[in-house]
């Protein structure tokens, strides 16, 4: 890990770190046989180790920043009166239903804005120990190496198209590419971004399980956007973000994006 952390600057690096000290909570409650779980008021799951790793980065946002604001998945879901003032948004536990069942596809996603904007980002996915960072202007990283997007390859006939389970439900997909459902935004995305999916589409994301995404596919040289020209950026003051689901499309070069456009058409 300290080969992966070296060279970055002092606010990446304090993300990487609590991304890598949340993941070893989350582990502990991993390796428990049975996992406390319950149901919220838009039917996702949530479990008491969500509750524990949101506790322990709000806590470590608030004491090493202390005049920036932060808006997660479980503490602090309404965005305030609006500042200048940098904000922090996160998600403790992206993938609880993976994590919930044992599955290994699921981490923490740590995103920093400026000027309304993702500045800084970190994803951490404990299980497959593979840290994913990025700073606006400088590029993207996985376990400190460079990463990009990977355009369609005529002699690799395989590829794939990473979705959600609501992707089939509420629309109708005609995407030429093998299907899969990874069970973490996060990861679907952080996926385009390394170059193995080639579009990745999330039909009901809330703003923390994109945020970081977001600027790591720009910065791996990718394409991201609102499917439904609702935008994510920037917040709005006095909105409760756990009632605003963010469609959203991501694709390695422009000619995709605009397929997949056609492609993906509502029910």
């Amino acid at each position: 890990m300290s080969d992966i952390l070296s060279g970055m600057d002092a606010d990446l690096l304090f993300a990487s770190q609590l991304a890598h000290q949340t993941g070893k909570l989350l582990l502990s409650y991993f390796e428990r046989p049975e996992k406390q779980t319950r149901l919220k008021l838009d039917h996702s799951i949530v479990t008491e180790a969500d509750i524990a790793a949101d506790q322990l980065i709000a806590h470590s946002i608030q004491q090493s920043y202390p005049g920036d604001i932060l808006l997660s998945e479980e503490l602090q879901t309404v965005f305030p009166e609006d500042t200048n003032s940098a904000v922090w948004i996160i998600d403790p536990l992206d993938g609880t239903t993976n994590f919930s069942l044992g599955l290994y596809h699921w981490g923490i996603s740590i995103a920093r804005l400026q000027n309304h904007e993702p500045e800084l980002a970190t994803l951490y996915f404990p299980l497959l120990d593979e840290m994913y960072t990025a700073r606006r202007g400088q590029g993207a990283s996985l376990n400190g190496a460079t990463i990009h997007v990977r355009p369609p390859d005529p002699s690799q006939p395989a590829a794939f198209f990473a979705c959600c389970g609501h992707t089939h439900r509420r629309y109708d997909v005609r995407v030429p590419y093998k299907p899969r459902i990874l069970g973490s935004a996060a990861f679907s995305f952080c996926s385009v971004a390394r170059g193995i999916a080639l579009i990745g589409f999330e039909a009901t994301p809330k703003i923390w399980d994109i945020a970081a995404a977001w600027l790591l596919v720009k910065e791996a040289g990718g394409l991201i956007m609102s499917f439904n020209q609702d935008e994510p950026f920037p917040l709005v003051s006095g909105t409760d973000y756990s009632q605003h689901n963010f469609p959203t499309l991501a694709a390695a070069t422009e000619g995709l994006i605009q397929k997949a456009q056609t492609w993906i058409q509502p029910r």
